[in-house]
């Protein structure tokens, strides 16, 4: 069995630039499984997915004790590196989003995501100074315990749409530098596929640029060769898992007709992912 210690400095040395991490988030014990057993060398959780998985809207709807248990199911069903979307860090202050990590190291896992939009789907980024204490607060937490967490910092300056379209890139940028600055290990740009951007943003930023993969986005090798370190799924996965659970339902109870269960896994597939 990997230690913490040595899944850390793995997780760690997965983010190269130019050869980037793929990341296929996952939200249960299950979609865990089935992502190492394709081949995964490390597992992401997505926040929508899990807070979807539990009832919960995405974007505030979540506690920090239901985020934190779902990630000690997931982190004990792999032998891999473990990251976890923590939303914002489920915390007022930055000295709550250091108690948040200091929690999600109890659970085994060596990489968090923090962002910097405000609850509630607004177009309304935090401060950058406030933004920037949090994620010092996390790289505090996680070196008072002698682990080697992956802070990956979030901006949401593409993806909310904040301010003028020609101001974003820098905007981003700024951002995304103080969080470096902070203690952050890499930056997650989601919200853009312009290739020119995204290699501007690989360009300028000193450590590894985490992009969203979507079926509108380059793909894997376009990404690797604007010099992305790591491109995440978000919930993409799960979209797809639902849609065919929507699909499949729809057709018994419109159509009186099973047929979407014959592209479903099997009950031994899927029962012999668990040994108990």
């Amino acid at each position: 069995m990997t230690t913490q210690y040595d899944k850390a400095k793995l997780f760690t040395d997965l983010h190269s630039p130019g050869k980037p991490l793929v990341l296929a988030n996952v939200w249960d014990a299950a979609s865990a499984r089935l992502v190492a057993a394709a081949g995964a060398p490390a597992i992401a959780s997505a926040s929508a997915s899990v807070c979807w998985t539990l009832g919960a809207r995405d974007g505030g709807g979540l506690d920090r004790d239901r985020a934190l248990a779902q990630t000690a199911l997931i982190t004990g069903a792999v032998d891999l590196p473990v990251t976890a979307d923590l939303e914002s860090g489920f915390a007022e202050t930055a000295a709550g989003v250091g108690e948040t990590v200091t929690a999600l190291l109890a659970t085994g896992a060596v990489g968090v995501n923090l962002e910097d939009g405000l609850d509630g789907g607004a177009r309304e980024l935090r401060p950058v100074a406030e933004a920037a204490e949090r994620i010092a607060a996390a790289r505090a937490a996680a070196d008072a315990v002698g682990v080697a967490l992956f802070v990956n910092a979030r901006t949401d300056v593409f993806l909310r749409g904040v301010g003028e379209p020609e101001s974003r890139l820098d905007a981003a940028l700024a951002r995304g530098l103080a969080y470096v600055e902070a203690g952050a290990n890499g930056v997650f740009v989601p919200g853009t596929a312009d290739p020119a951007v995204i290699a501007a943003l690989a360009e300028a930023l000193p450590v590894p640029l985490n992009v969203s993969g979507s079926a509108t986005t380059p793909n894997v090798a376009e990404l690797a060769a604007l010099g992305v370190g790591r491109i995440s799924l978000g919930p993409g996965l799960a979209e797809v898992a639902y849609a065919a659970v929507r699909r499949a339902a729809h057709e018994a109870y419109a159509e009186g007709t099973f047929g979407s269960l014959a592209d479903g896994l099997t009950y031994p597939e899927l029962n012999g992912l668990f040994r108990s």
